[in-house]
């Protein structure tokens, strides 16, 4: 500063440079999430995604233009950046802190609280705080996470050319949550303890674990009171239920893109509902995938109708899709082993996957987001 002018200097950011606050950010961004807990992590993604397309809504009605999306990503503004960027991305935050838990489960089962039945590896209600082992578990997870989503998605835009094929994010909350397993000493999958993976009549019995059980010996902590089946929400695996609420859901979210353009601001009303699901309030059902999946049907449809109606019967449909294929995949993936898969990512993987497969060879105008 001289003479009261402030000189100032531009900076030129190299591409490694913007890699290394990226590497930086996500082992920040992991950590983070183990040490609130995987699904706090979540629900602040939830309140910045609301934040960012509320802003990029606004912005588009003052200038009536709509936000950029830089090539290989499919949000902009805060929502791209902060909601699903290093800081609380799904990817980073909330993988950590999966990981995180299923580090935990085995090394501190006694850290277990006494009114959770499942593993402990499976509790990402949990905030571990500040014990340094566990926040560099989230943070390795959460770089292991960015480095899936960013060089997954780069391959396909800017190697082989064509469009990201389905959601790197969420396959990336995928990813890292079935590499924690082996890494950790879990089963990939585990083994049913019904008459087959999708069988949860041993919950619905109250069957105890096999190892849950012995010849009089003692039971190892980490399985001590484990049921022999685990579904991924208890209220929320029957069929029909889950069908229902996938309607429900998606047509909200149908109207919410039809009346503002957002696939993601109904996403971010869900994530942010499972707030009173984290403070304990029972049977909060969980929508995310569907409400996502919910305005993408609206919008893959909406440009061949002249009317709403049909697209929200679509978004309808296509929640219900989504609702159930998390439900078929939990009890796949979930249900027998000892960590967190997490159900709705999957839905959302393979429901963006099959959309961009069909959107390719014409079956559908386009594929939504991607």
């Amino acid at each position: 500063m001289f003479g009261g002018v402030i000189l100032t200097v531009p900076v030129v950011e190299m591409p490694w440079e913007r890699f290394g606050i990226l590497v930086l950010t996500a082992l920040a961004g992991g950590a983070f999430g183990a040490a609130i807990g995987a699904l706090p992590a979540f629900i602040f993604t939830g309140f910045v995604v609301f934040l960012g397309e509320g802003l990029n809504i606004l912005q588009s009605v003052l200038t009536n233009q709509v936000t950029a999306v830089p090539q290989g990503d499919f949000a902009a503004g805060v929502t791209g950046t902060i909601g699903f960027g290093p800081v609380v991305g799904p990817h980073i935050a909330f993988a950590g802190g999966v990981a995180a838990s299923a580090y935990a489960g085995k090394k501190y089962p006694e850290m277990e609280p006494e009114d959770w039945d499942y593993h402990f590896g499976k509790n990402i209600l949990y905030a571990f705080g500040t014990k340094p082992d566990i926040l560099a578990v989230g943070a390795v997870f959460g770089l292991l996470g960015m480095l899936i989503r960013r060089f997954g998605s780069g391959l396909f835009v800017n190697v082989i050319g064509i469009r990201t094929p389905t959601d790197f994010i969420a396959l990336s909350v995928v990813a890292t949550a079935l590499i924690a397993r082996p890494v950790f000493g879990y089963p990939l999958v585990g083994r049913p303890n019904g008459s087959s993976p999708l069988d949860m009549s041993p919950f619905e019995n109250e069957d105890p674990h096999p190892e849950a059980v012995t010849d009089g010996g003692a039971v190892p902590p980490e399985h001590e009171g484990r049921l022999a089946t685990e579904p991924w929400l208890p209220h929320q695996y029957k069929w029909s239920g889950v069908a229902t609420i996938g309607v429900v859901a998606g047509i909200l979210a149908g109207y919410i893109y039809l009346q503002t353009g957002s696939f993601f601001l109904g996403y971010g009303i869900s994530a942010i509902s499972l707030l009173f699901l984290n403070l304990g309030v029972e049977k909060i059902p969980v929508t995310h995938h569907i409400t996502l999946i919910g305005a993408v049907g609206a919008a893959v449809v909406a440009p061949e109708v002249g009317s709403d109606l049909i697209p929200l019967l679509a978004a309808g449909l296509f929640g219900a899709i989504s609702g159930l294929l998390g439900e078929l995949t939990q009890r796949i993936f979930y249900s027998h082993s000892g960590t967190h898969v997490d159900p709705p990512a999957m839905a959302i993987a393979i429901a963006m996957l099959i959309i961009a497969v069909l959107s390719v060879f014409g079956v559908l105008p386009n594929a939504g987001y991607i």
